[in-house]
């Protein structure tokens, strides 16, 4: 949780960057998933559990992450000047409040009925603007029903960005397209991931900027014909006879942390597998992370893909790194 003291800190660092921008607006302060929510003391004083509860949700990646941290900030106290240039806030008051009608005089815009509205680049440049207008009487209670609006609306827009982050250094379609003509499955990955192919084994590898701090791998094989079925522990089975032969590092699973499922995957059938890898105890460094395992089957094709996504990410928030293994897997094509 981004508290007082950490904000004093960060902002005697940046302060000297906006020093010069008197008049103009600087760029945006603060993580995607860092929530400022503006509203008078006595409001937030009624509803801070609310908002909390529904906006600090967590997901579960090797133990529960919250997705987002929200930081109340006063109107116009002496952290406003910068607290407003973050770059997700969000505003609660009514059309009489002053900051609420800061932000209808940037929007342009006729904002007169309580509502939701979002607004670009009102203090900052890259900023996200939430403005939750209340009706003069039961304000508090309207915030409440408007508050998993809120959340999806960050929701969405935290994915958007994960997802165009991973792909800014391209979208290497000519490998999706080699995987098909030469493998019959394709993915779009981003330029950044290297490959190799081991006999019917595929790995795609992201090891950007130093792979002792981040790791994200997915590996693809098949086995044909189809089995008639495949239950999560023989997918499990056929996991580690993959890392005992392929992997470089041993992972065992840590059952006690598995989800399953047995839903369709893109119009498949398939069986999906969460938990978490860790090193065996007599390895000499620990190391451990999530991971991600589909057993998906192309009935056209009398296939039966294992796909593998991994992530290492030691001291890392690993909701993001999460959202774009998702994202390539959602891309996989096998008919």
């Amino acid at each position: 949780m981004l508290d007082k003291r950490l904000l004093a800190g960060i902002l005697v660092g940046t302060a000297v960057v906006g020093a010069g921008a008197c008049g103009t607006k600087g760029l945006s302060y603060g993580d995607p998933n860092s929530v400022i929510v503006v509203m008078s003391a006595d409001r937030w004083d009624e509803v801070s559990e609310d908002v909390y509860t529904a906006l600090e949700t967590t997901i579960f990646t090797v133990g529960e992450e919250r997705a987002f941290t929200v930081t109340y900030q006063q109107p116009y106290d002496q952290y406003w000047p910068e607290l407003r240039r973050f770059r997700q806030m969000l505003l609660v008051g009514t059309l009489a409040d002053a900051w609420v009608q800061e932000v209808i005089d940037a929007s342009r815009e006729s904002i007169t009925e309580p509502g939701l509205y979002q607004v670009r680049e009102v203090w900052s440049i890259d900023q996200n603007v939430m403005l939750a207008v209340l009706p003069e009487n039961g304000g508090s209670d309207a915030l409440r029903e408007l508050l998993p609006e809120i959340h999806g609306q960050l929701d969405r827009l935290y994915l958007n960005y994960a997802r165009n982050r991973m792909y800014q250094s391209g979208v290497d379609s000519a490998l999706a397209d080699t995987l098909y003509t030469e493998a019959g499955f394709s993915l779009l990955l981003p330029e950044v991931y290297r490959w190799r192919q081991l006999d019917s084994l595929y790995v795609f590898r992201n090891d950007n900027p130093d792979p002792s701090e981040l790791i994200r791998e997915i590996v693809v094989t098949w086995v044909s014909p189809s089995p008639a079925e495949l239950s999560p522990e023989e997918l499990l089975a056929w996991r580690a006879r993959l890392v005992e032969e392929y992997y470089t590092e041993p992972q065992d699973v840590r059952t006690e942390d598995t989800f399953v499922e047995t839903e369709p995957f893109l119009g498949h059938q398939a069986v999906r597998v969460q938990s978490q890898w860790q090193n065996p105890p007599e390895r000499n460094w620990p190391a451990g992370g999530p991971f991600i395992t589909y057993g998906v089957t192309c009935v056209n094709q009398d296939r039966t893909y294992f796909i593998d996504a991994w992530l290492y990410a030691p001291g890392k928030e690993k909701y993001e790194y999460m959202i774009q293994l998702e994202t390539i897997l959602g891309t996989f094509l096998c008919e």
